[in-house]
C-alpha cells in the first residue's frame, strides 16, 4: 500500500509562543498515538505560526489522520491531500 501526502492544519491557541519543553511534550504525545496506529500513518515534519501548526504526513487516508487526532488530543482543522509537489528546479524538468 502506498501511503498519500497531506497537510494537516491544526488551530492551536498561541502555539508559536510554545516554550521548547512544551513542544517536545507535544512531540512526544504524538510519536505516542503514532506508535499504536502503525504503519498507516507517519509524521514528517510540522511547521509552528503563532495560532496554528502545518504538519506533513504520510497515511493511508484521511480517516487514520483524524483518528490520530481525536487520540492525541491535537485537532486536525484541514486536512489536505498533496497531489504534487514543485520547486524552483521544476522548470529545468525536460
Amino acid at each position: 500500500m502506498t501511503l498519500r501526502k497531506f497537510i494537516i492544519e491544526r488551530d492551536i491557541p498561541a502555539v508559536g509562543s510554545f516554550e521548547r519543553e512544551q513542544l517536545k511534550a507535544a512531540a512526544a504525545k504524538s510519536n505516542e498515538v503514532l506508535a499504536k496506529l502503525g504503519p498507516d500513518i507517519q509524521w514528517q515534519e510540522s511547521y509552528v505560526a503563532a495560532d496554528k501548526t502545518f504538519c506533513v504526513y504520510l497515511a493511508k487516508d484521511e480517516a487514520i489522520i483524524r483518528k490520530h487526532a481525536e487520540m492525541s488530543g491535537f485537532p486536525a482543522t484541514k486536512i489536505t491531500e498533496i497531489r504534487k509537489m514543485i520547486d524552483p528546479t521544476t522548470e529545468k524538468d525536460g
